[in-house]
Formats: C-alpha cells, sequence, structure tokens
C-alpha cells in the first residue's frame, strides 16, 4: 500500500492499483483525480472534506467509483453514482479495502451549534482518520491521520489523542488554516510528544508513504 497526502484533509491509499481517496474537500486543490479510482470515502459534510465538483470530477473518470459516507452526505450528492450509506459499527469490504466505521459525531465547535454526523475509518486494519472528532476506535492504530488544527481542537487535545492511541507512525492532517510557520511550529511540538511514545511523526505533504 502507498499514502498520498494532499492539502488539508484528503489523503489516498492506493493498493494493487486500486485507489481510495479520503475526504477530497474544496480545499485540497492539489489533489487532481485519476482513473484507477475504486472508493471515496466522506467523513462528515463539511465542505472542506466534501467537495461536490471534485467528486463530479472524480465519478466522470470511474463511473463505476463507491462514495461512502454517512446519509447526511449522500444525500447532498446528485450524481447517479453507487452509494454506500454507512454508521459507526459498520464494516465494509471493497476489494482491495477493508473498511471499518467508529465515532458517529463531529467534535464540538461551539456550544450552540448543533451536532452534525461524522465517522472515522480504519483503512485495512492499519491506517485510522478520525475526521473531525477525536473517536477512538476498539481497535489498535498502526499508522494515525492526525488532525492538527481546526476551529474544534486545541494542541493539547491533539497531543493527548495521539499518546492515547500510541501509533507506530502519525502524519498531520487537517492543516489549512496554518500558516508555514504554524505547521512547523505544531510539527515540532507533535514531534516532541510522539518522541515521548516512541511514535514517529512525519509530514506527507511533499512525499508519499510506502507501506
Amino acid at each position: 500500500m502507498k499514502i498520498n497526502k494532499y492539502q488539508h484533509a484528503c489523503f489516498t491509499v492506493e493498493s494493487e492499483g486500486k485507489l481510495l481517496v479520503v475526504d477530497p474537500g474544496e480545499w485540497s486543490t492539489d489533489f487532481t483525480p485519476t482513473d484507477n479510482i475504486a472508493a471515496i470515502v466522506i467523513t462528515h459534510e463539511h465542505f472542506d472534506h466534501c467537495n461536490s465538483g471534485l467528486i463530479s470530477t472524480i465519478f466522470d473518470k470511474n463511473p463505476n467509483v463507491m462514495i461512502i459516507s454517512n446519509q447526511s452526505v449522500l444525500n447532498k450528492i446528485n450524481l447517479p453514482i453507487n452509494k454506500s450509506v454507512v454508521t459507526a459499527g459498520d464494516s465494509l469490504q471493497l476489494e482491495p479495502f477493508a473498511l471499518a466505521f467508529f465515532g458517529g459525531q463531529h467534535a464540538t465547535i461551539r456550544p450552540n451549534l448543533p451536532l452534525i454526523d461524522n465517522l472515522g475509518v480504519m483503512i485495512n486494519g492499519q491506517i485510522y482518520y478520525p475526521g473531525d472528532s477525536f473517536s477512538l476506535p476498539d481497535l489498535p492504530i498502526d499508522i494515525l491521520a492526525l488532525p492538527i488544527s481546526a476551529p474544534w481542537l486545541k494542541f493539547s487535545e491533539a497531543a493527548e489523542f495521539l499518546t492515547t492511541t500510541k501509533p507506530r507512525l502519525a502524519f498531520p492532517t487537517h492543516d489549512a488554516i496554518l500558516s508555514d510557520k504554524g505547521k512547523q511550529l505544531l510539527d515540532t511540538m507533535m514531534s516532541s510528544a510522539a518522541e515521548e511514545i516512541g511514535t514517529t511523526y512525519q509530514r506527507l505533504d511533499d512525499t508519499g508513504l510506502d507501506l
């Protein structure tokens, strides 16, 4: 398998020549759809995770692609596309990808804003991404896609999530609102937290990760 990270919250997992795309949002402008995309996983409905124009482009190149998300997201996709509704606790096999879903609710942004559905996803029993939450799976995590900056989180929460899950490797995601200096600062701080638990913290913005 290979992981490629794109701007903000989007990343892909490649296995056996097929591609799984996670959270292709409006800020992931460096992601260019290819013609080997088997499935799209969208954790929740916010624009920075779900861009209907980008999904349409993926569909144009991959008419058999499957989009996997909660009902509220799929209600917004007005395309004749294969859809699979999932909730926390569900699992799905779409060769060569085995997916398991956790969580169920977006983290609180403000107390007076209604909470929306959100999914954490485990990919092939190895890669875990919580979406916009710090929901824990009931499985060990080898590789963690770690949100590091958002209106709904603070550094101490992200660091606690990292030290609680204790992955072998973690890479930062959800960081488009940071400046370059902000990324450098949080990477330095998170690297220190990772070192304390024997985890490798590695930014993947400029290079993929072969597993």
